[in-house]
């Protein structure tokens, strides 16, 4: 099989990685019920009218997720399911406050998966970084406490985000905490300009000190907010299936993906919860390609972006690059 493109995936949480096969499997594993008879009857919930009714499933779902084998069983199914989407390193989304809430202990839900990214780069050619999610739509008291909890292990911590339901949610309620996780050496990326306006993604920048924008879509609402992350060359994570199933975007036909890209923005392709959304980010490019006609050489250049885009090192962002640069589309 011609393996696809070189890329890096820099939006994805790992809990929107659960197939729900896997969800089936570790309900059972853990003596759980879910609402569902069979996988087909739980697939046909994947229909969504807006971010939240998908968070109402994500969240619900999420109850099957409760030992340290749990996690790194859902990690591990990720990683290889992203070798074969040719991703060569992932920034993977963890949210603690999901679990910590249900009684999880912080320390089984980040054992899990640094268990599982440990052996990545051997097992399946993928270097990982971890980003540590709070959740905009609970308190900013209870982010700082997560951040607390963090502490003792911030060998495994890339990185601070800011995710969940965005309307209602600014990023200014979370200046503070997004500080102390500067102060701790951590980098900073927040979700901003999906749903909401482009004023947050001004706020993301200018209070949370973020480096990249998650989505940042909205942007094109505002051609000074677009100037300006165009010159300051901030990537956005963007996330096509994510887009329409969401109903941010109306069809793949109409995304804004093309003018992104024309007016100079530092554009990455991603997946975003890929088993609500229908597909992984491989597929993500090849469905821009084919609804929006972009060309193998635009492909290139997202794939490239990818890696300009990451927290690696110079040189090894630089490796991946020149492989970017060689890979062949025949």
């Amino acid at each position: 099989m011609h393996m696809p493109i070189p890329k890096a995936e820099l939006h994805v949480h790992i809990e929107g990685t659960l197939e729900p096969e896997l969800a089936f499997d570790l309900a059972r594993r853990n003596g759980i019920t879910l609402p569902y008879s069979e996988v087909e009857e739980l697939r046909a919930a994947y229909s969504f009218s807006d971010l939240q009714s998908f968070l109402n499933l994500y969240y619900e779902l999420m109850d099957v997720l409760r030992t340290e084998e749990d996690f790194r069983d859902l990690t591990l199914a990720y990683l290889a399911r992203a070798a074969s989407q040719g991703v060569r390193h992932a920034e993977i989304f963890f949210d603690p406050q999901a679990h910590t809430s249900r009684g999880v202990p912080f320390e089984v839900v980040l054992e899990g998966i640094t268990s599982a990214l440990k052996t990545s780069e051997d097992e399946y050619g993928v270097s990982t970084a971890l980003i540590l999610c709070f959740l905009r739509d609970r308190p900013a008291s209870e982010a700082m406490e997560t951040l607390v909890a963090a502490r003792p292990h911030l060998e495994h911590l890339s990185a601070v985000g800011l995710d969940s339901a965005e309307v209602g949610h600014p990023p200014s309620k979370f200046t503070e905490v997004f500080d102390a996780a500067a102060q701790l050496g951590l980098r900073r990326v927040a979700h901003a300009g999906e749903e909401g306006p482009p004023e947050y993604i001004r706020e993301a920048l200018d209070l949370l000190g973020a480096e990249r924008i998650d989505h940042g879509i909205r942007c094109l609402d505002d051609p000074d907010l677009v100037t300006r992350l165009a010159e300051s060359r901030t990537p956005l994570t963007v996330c096509p299936f994510s887009n329409v199933r969401l109903r941010a975007v109306d069809t793949l036909d109409v995304h804004p993906l093309p003018a992104l890209m024309e007016a100079g923005l530092l554009v990455t392709i991603n997946s975003d919860d890929p088993s609500y959304f229908g597909g992984h980010v491989h597929d993500n490019f090849l469905g821009v390609q084919e609804h929006l006609g972009l060309s193998n050489e635009d492909l290139r250049s997202l794939a490239r972006n990818s890696f300009t885009a990451s927290f690696l090192s110079e040189e090894r962002r630089s490796a991946l690059i020149a492989e970017v640069d060689a890979y062949s589309f025949e």
